[in-house]
């Protein structure tokens, strides 16, 4: 395939000599003349290993030219990908500055070709760039339109400083944000054949899927440096606490609890890391990211209150008490939180747990429910029909056998039903439909 690269920084030289090694005839675009003579005599712009010897392979093979004419570079090839730069301004936010000159730039060298074009963006960009920035910009300046004269699509790219190769080589996945068939069959031929999944979403989500990656990455680190810090100061051997972690791919290392829902709560979770930020008080081990975490979940919570209350202090019916469906728990429960505060702002509210027997309840569960909601029993009710009857918002924060079906039997088209718990056949439920992170 012919294919051009704009902007030889990091991600575009790797890709260059990988494209290029794969046996595409490939097009490197920049501005900075430095970078065109480095690997128009086959050395490479970035260091890297392995890259200095592939550049020369590559280069030497005849399959890589250098320009700094994006009309000449969009005009021989069929397939192009933006890597120019998106830097940090002063403030924190990023600067366009470089996609947006390019994108008008590639736009009129659209508008002369008059064949079709796939356009590539690899640039990390926050999510609605593509779809609000750089879309409207190409078809202005083009005067063409996206999905019947170009392909448009975003493409994170995964590679690490210092094993790009091997990261480019054997990448966790390749995903592709685009609803243009032509466009993805174009990249399955290129990339189709590195052994891991080809994925395709939306723009968005492949936009927001960069940032959740690298901040993720920057949890990780943090996390163990802290639990790092904390273990030193206990004289415990952090590697080792940190490599028996990592054996857990059940639930640790594993997509467990990485999913947007509710609140933590619970007898553990809380109480260890209250137990945790002491120790690390008592002995001046400080740990923002650990610090950081219950005052999280606390925000949580209150947008979900929030929420309800904008709408009006409106009756509620609230599906799940317990901290944890099929548990009686009600220790840290988040969602004794959300009643209690939704009583203290006089908003009408009937609960329904079938795990929960008030009754029943002895110890820890008891003293704890009745110091949060004493008067808990009038709000009780024992059928979810019973309790959904008449209320404005249905808050669903347990899920269990057979409550689609009996929410699909029981609501009205007249309610709202806000959910905690990432319902399934969400669309088939009556009413309106709101989730709590989603």
């Amino acid at each position: 395939m012919r294919i051009s690269i704009f902007g030889l920084g990091y991600v575009g030289a790797v890709s260059l000599a990988c494209l290029a090694r794969d046996g595409h005839e490939v097009v490197g675009v920049d501005i900075d003349a430095v970078k065109l003579d480095l690997i128009s005599s086959g050395r490479s712009p970035v260091v890297e290993e392995g890259i200095q010897e592939l550049t020369a392979q590559v280069v030497g093979s005849g399959r890589v030219r250098v320009t700094s004419d994006v009309s000449a570079a969009i005009r021989d090839t069929e397939l192009s990908f933006l890597c120019v730069g998106t830097p940090s301004n002063p403030n924190g936010s990023q600067s366009l500055d470089a996609v947006l000159r390019l994108t008008e730039q590639i736009g009129a060298a659209l508008k002369a070709k008059g064949a079709h074009h796939v356009i590539v963006v690899r640039s990390t960009v926050q999510p609605g760039t593509v779809d609000e920035v750089v879309k409207p910009l190409l078809e202005q300046s083009s005067g063409l339109k996206s999905g019947e004269h170009f392909g448009l699509c975003f493409q994170p790219e995964f590679l690490r400083e210092g094993t790009s190769i091997k990261d480019y080589d054997h990448p966790p996945f390749t995903v592709i944000g685009t609803e243009d068939e032509r466009a993805i069959a174009m990249l399955r031929t290129v990339f189709g054949p590195l052994p891991a999944p080809f994925v395709t979403t939306s723009v968005r989500t492949a936009e927001m899927l960069k940032y959740a990656c690298n901040a993720f990455h920057a949890l990780k680190v943090t996390f163990a440096n802290e639990v790092g810090r904390l273990a030193q100061s206990l004289e415990v051997d952090s590697h080792e606490v940190m490599r028996l972690l990592c054996m857990d791919t059940r639930l640790n290392v594993s997509p467990a609890y990485l999913r947007p829902g509710f609140a933590f709560g619970g007898s553990c979770l809380p109480k260890d890391l209250k137990a945790l930020l002491y120790i690390g008080k008592n002995r001046d081990v400080v740990t923002p990211t650990l610090t950081s975490l219950l005052a999280s979940n606390r925000v949580h919570i209150d947008h979900a209150v929030d929420a309800i209350l904008a709408m009006g202090r409106p009756s509620v019916a609230m599906l799940g008490l317990s901290f944890k469906s099929g548990t009686d728990d009600l220790r840290e429960s988040p969602l004794v939180t959300v009643a209690e505060k939704l009583i203290g702002k006089g908003v009408p509210l009937r609960i329904h747990d079938p795990a929960v027997n008030l009754s029943r309840l002895i110890g820890a569960n008891k003293r704890y429910i009745e110091t949060a909601i004493p008067h808990i029993g009038t709000m009780m009710h024992g059928t979810l029909e019973e309790t959904v009857r008449g209320a404005d918002v249905v808050i669903v924060g347990q899920t269990y056998a057979g409550l689609g079906q009996q929410l699909r039997a029981s609501l009205t088209a007249q309610q709202t039903v806000f959910d905690f718990v990432n319902l399934p056949d969400r669309a088939t439920l009556p009413g309106t439909y709101r989730g709590v992170c989603w």
